[in-house]
C-alpha cells in the first residue's frame, strides 16, 4: 500500500530551513503532542521522518541529538540539509525499519504521524517501533482521522489520495489491537488535536479557493477553546515499556 515514487516527488522540492512554528494547526497539533512526552535528556527518532521539520524540533527540547530514519533516499536528503542548516546533530538512515541498524532498545521517544497507514498490515512498522523503544520509554504513533466528516469530505476532494489510507486501522479500538501483546507494555489509543482542515485536500477540489478557505479554517481553529473528539484530526496509539527492573541484591 506504500508509494515510493509519490514520496520521493514531494521531497523534491526543500522546505523552507527554519524550526516549525505551529502557524498551521496540523502541525501545531503534532508539536503539543511531543511536547507533552518530550524532557531535556530524551534519546528521540522519529520513523518516516522526511522533511525532518519535527525531528529538529525535538532537539530544542531533548538538548541533545536526534535520530530519523525514512526510506526515501530524497527524503533523507532534505533532512540531512534541513538539520545540518539549522545547526541540529541528527543520525539520519535510508533504510528499512523492519530492518534498522539502530540498536533496540535504544530511544525514550519513538515517533512517527502519518505512516503506518500506509500499509495494508502495519504490525511489523509497529513491532519495529517498540523494538526500539528502551525501557522506560514509549512510541507515540499518530494517523490521520479519516472516520465521520474527515472521511466524507476527502473522498469528495480526493478520493485517490484517500484510497492510499488504510482507512480499516481508523478507529481506536482496532489501533489497541494492533499493539505487540510483549509482557509489560501499556498500550493507550486517543483522538488527539484540535481541527484541522490540512488532512482535507481541498485546494485540490477548489484549487485557489480551496487553498483561502483552508487558511480561513485553520485560523479560526487556532481559538478553538476544547478538543471535540469528533474533529479530532489525529488518532494516537501509545506504547509505553515499563523501566527495568533494579537486580535482585
Amino acid at each position: 500500500m506504500t508509494d515510493v515514487a509519490h514520496w520521493e516527488s514531494a521531497w523534491a522540492v526543500k522546505p523552507r530551513m527554519s524550526f516549525p512554528t505551529g502557524i498551521d494547526v496540523g502541525t501545531r497539533n503534532i508539536l503539543d503532542l511531543l511536547r507533552g512526552r518530550l524532557q531535556p535528556g530524551m534519546r528521540f527518532i522519529e520513523i518516516g521522518c522526511a522533511p525532518g521539520k519535527t525531528m529538529v524540533w525535538a532537539s530544542r527540547i531533548t538538548r541533545r541529538p536526534v535520530a530519523g530514519i525514512d526510506y526515501s533516499p530524497s527524503g533523507v536528503e532534505t533532512s540531512r540539509w534541513l538539520a545540518h542548516g539549522l545547526g541540529i546533530q541528527a543520525d539520519i538512515r535510508c533504510e528499512d525499519v523492519c530492518d534498522t541498524s539502530f540498536a533496540a532498545a535504544s530511544f525514550d521517544v519513538v515517533f512517527s504521524c502519518g505512516l503506518i497507514e500506509h500499509f495494508e498490515d502495519p504490525t511489523p512498522i509497529l513491532n519495529a517501533h517498540v523494538r526500539l523503544v528502551a525501557p522506560g520509554g514509549m512510541a507515540v504513533i499518530g494517523i490521520p482521522n479519516y472516520q465521520g466528516m474527515y472521511r466524507r469530505v476527502q473522498a469528495w476532494c480526493d478520493p485517490q489520495n484517500l484510497s492510499i489510507h488504510n482507512l480499516r486501522i481508523m478507529n481506536l479500538a482496532t489501533l489497541r489491537t494492533l499493539a505487540p501483546t510483549a509482557p509489560g507494555l501499556a498500550v493507550t489509543a486517543f483522538a488527539w488535536g484540535r481541527f484541522s482542515p490540512w488532512i482535507m485536500s481541498l485546494p485540490t477540489r477548489l484549487g485557489r479557493t480551496g487553498t483561502v478557505l483552508s487558511w480561513v479554517l485553520n485560523f479560526a481553529a487556532q481559538l478553538q477553546p476544547l478538543q471535540v473528539d469528533a474533529l479530532c484530526p489525529l488518532l494516537v496509539l501509545e506504547i509505553r515499556r515499563p523501566c527495568a527492573r533494579p537486580a535482585a541484591s
